[in-house]
């Protein structure tokens, strides 16, 4: 379950000293440790700003957007002023032109409401927007940032929210009753939500999604790759290069093998020499520790070295094999 908790919280796998450090540590320890982190927080606001498509041309460049995960590790800011500050920065509004699209796209994604069926609130909404006042969700506004405002701090954006990120993580529809408390305790204080959060990795949910897996995004794939292959993340304009290739695509598998080979290949991935491997089912079984964070089976073992003393493969055969692997695609 480390592999998996590093994903959902930092959005990449441990590294090796990492992995040697955090082994053993409960997850509840490290759950506290992180959500006290820069780096986590960075990774929740990246999530944000993927939700809200401001990625590439769109994404934010301001210091108090700049600033969120700085605040939130530290406590200083909550989640829902978070998503504020980000709703409020100019690349959502140019992401989302015009009193049509803004307000559909607050609506719908803030506060889970389908416009169609909510023509009269759409109406006001782009009243609102225009500058000319209007009660949007039971409350009076006259600017673009009342409109904002009043919808996040609607019941509907806890619920909407709340929703969201238990989809995120743990890939399934909440329980009704405990989800209604987790709305109660957000819509009373958005400074609950660290502790929400942090309970739903101690779920029994949570554990059975670790253990069924779910397909890694492209952006958290080209994170693993990296950091497996290379030692360290992506840089911003490499991540950003290849999440676009990758995300043009209906099918990836393609792209993603050839995007492992040409790493492996490049000669910056320090791969053993097959003569310095004095123990091949060991360096083996290490490998499907680190890569898949597991361990491997006898068969498994079996098949790899037995291909692994055919004297055409090479270390780096082994490695492309498994980071190719469909269970490689997955956490």
């Amino acid at each position: 379950a480390l592999r998996a908790l590093s994903f959902d919280l930092l959005g990449r796998p441990p590294l090796e000293a990492e992995r040697t450090q955090w082994l053993g540590r409960s997850r509840d320890e490290l759950v506290a440790e992180w959500l006290g982190s820069r780096e986590a927080w960075t990774q929740w606001v990246e999530e944000q700003l993927y939700y809200f498509l401001l990625i590439d041309n769109f994404r934010p460049e301001n210091e108090r957007v700049d600033a969120l995960p700085g605040l939130l590790a530290a406590g200083r800011l909550d989640v829902r002023s978070a998503i504020h500050r980000i709703t409020l920065s100019p690349s959502f509004d140019q992401r989302n032109p015009g009193a049509d699209t803004f307000v559909t796209v607050v609506m719908e994604q803030l506060n889970g409401i389908r416009v169609q069926k909510s023509v009269r609130e759409l109406d006001v909404g782009k009243q609102i927007y225009d500058g000319r006042p209007g009660t949007f969700l039971g409350k009076s506004g006259a600017t673009q940032s009342d409109l904002l405002r009043i919808a996040i701090e609607d019941r509907s954006f806890a619920q909407t929210f709340l929703a969201r990120e238990y989809r995120r993580i743990v890939r399934a529809e909440p329980d009704k009753t405990r989800f209604a408390d987790e709305v109660r305790r957000f819509q009373r204080d958005p400074g609950e939500f660290r502790a929400i959060f942090a309970g739903w990795f101690a779920s029994a949910e949570w554990e059975a999604r670790v253990r069924s897996r779910v397909t890694a995004p492209n952006r958290l794939w080209i994170q693993a790759l990296y950091v497996d292959l290379l030692g360290r993340p992506p840089q911003a304009d490499e991540a950003r290069r290849l999440r676009t290739a990758l995300d043009g695509l209906s099918d990836t598998g393609p792209l993603r093998s050839v995007l492992a080979r040409v790493l492996i290949d490049s000669g910056a991935v320090k791969v053993p020499e097959k003569a310095t491997i004095s123990d091949p089912t060991a360096w083996v079984a290490g490998l499907f520790k680190r890569l898949f964070g597991r361990e491997a089976s006898a068969e498994e073992l079996r098949e790899f070295v037995t291909a692994f003393h055919d004297p055409a493969c090479r270390p780096q055969t082994v490695l492309y094999a498994l980071v190719t692997h469909p269970e490689y695609q997955t956490y």
